[in-house]
């Protein structure tokens, strides 16, 4: 019968702790080596098994200064903003340290050397990170336009921070990559856009030279009765263009979707349906779309 671990000092039991800890502690090294224990980044261990986010940032921090904290990526997890999924996966860890101290090297580690102020820093679940609105700009390199939108959009969107919040803090962002796609981003965000698939389309389009759609405008029959609240939409040309992702095939959703697209047509609405398909290889929405806007025009004696 194999031996239980030797019980830890209560001040390390069920936390993050560093070797160095251990050892002012009166923890031999072989028992920070025991199968009770994991070590995610050198020099520190934790309880053995599945290991969350916050814990694994506050592992991460624990054996560095107090003036390091989580960011960019991270620190968009720790927010819960919405990213590309294979970004929201990443197992690797972005910390930030400020400019002239050595950035954090090794396993699942990225470091970063940056500018930050006091008003650049917050508690987030715990941990210390960047705000949401330093955050969005630091992302601004990591990810194209479209998707810091959706990060931008959910932002507004949720009265995180507002717009104004997001201007002062691109105007007094140090970094240099991405200033372009932050200005750009900027002018572009909509508080009224509901998923990150809403915002991708409406960039989109916008991108591809159409007008700047209405984003969930609702949409009302002539007695006043609502008909529905439509992902994108030209009113004035009653075009209604819907993001149907992978839920919209539940029996129950797809039945809902039909009958509102009946409702639509029935009030003489032009309904276009968008998949991923069209966000990867959009030319085949543009042409329907201008064909779209062409019949109305031409049906609007414009």
């Amino acid at each position: 019968m194999s031996r239980q671990p030797a019980p830890l000092p209560s001040h390390l039991a069920g936390e993050p702790f560093t070797t160095a800890e251990a050892a002012a502690a009166g923890v031999s090294r072989g028992r920070t080596r025991a199968g009770d224990l994991r070590s995610p980044f050198h020099g520190v261990r934790v309880p053995a098994g599945e290991i969350s986010l916050v814990a694994a940032c506050r592992a991460r921090l624990k054996p560095l200064r107090d003036d390091a904290v989580i960011s960019h990526i991270t620190a968009a997890r720790l927010h819960a903003l919405p990213l590309p999924l294979l970004l929201a996966r990443a197992q690797v860890l972005h910390v930030s340290v400020p400019a002239g101290k050595r950035a954090p090297v090794g396993r699942a580690t990225v470091g970063h050397h940056v500018v930050l102020t006091p008003a650049d820093c917050q508690f987030q679940l715990g941990i210390p990170c960047t705000t949401p609105e330093r955050t969005f700009c630091d992302l601004a390199a990591m990810l194209d336009v479209a998707q810091l939108v959706a990060v931008g959009d959910y932002l507004l969107h949720h009265g995180i921070v507002g717009r104004g919040a997001l201007a002062d803090a691109i105007s007094a962002y140090p970094g240099r990559r991405g200033r372009a796609n932050l200005r750009r981003a900027l002018d572009l965000l909509d508080e009224g856009s509901e998923s990150p698939k809403e915002s991708e389309l409406r960039v989109l389009l916008i991108e591809g030279g159409f007008m700047r759609p209405v984003a969930n405008g609702v949409v009302r029959d002539e007695h006043g009765r609502f008909i529905a609240r439509v992902d994108l939409s030209y009113p004035d040309l009653k075009i209604a263009i819907e993001y149907e992702g992978d839920h919209h095939r539940e029996k129950i959703q797809w039945r809902a979707d039909l009958a509102r697209r009946r409702r639509l047509e029935a009030l003489g609405w032009i309904y276009l349906p968008v998949t991923q398909a069209d966000l990867e290889r959009p030319e085949d929405l543009f042409s329907d779309l201008r064909s779209a806007i062409s019949r109305r025009r031409a049906a609007n004696g414009r």
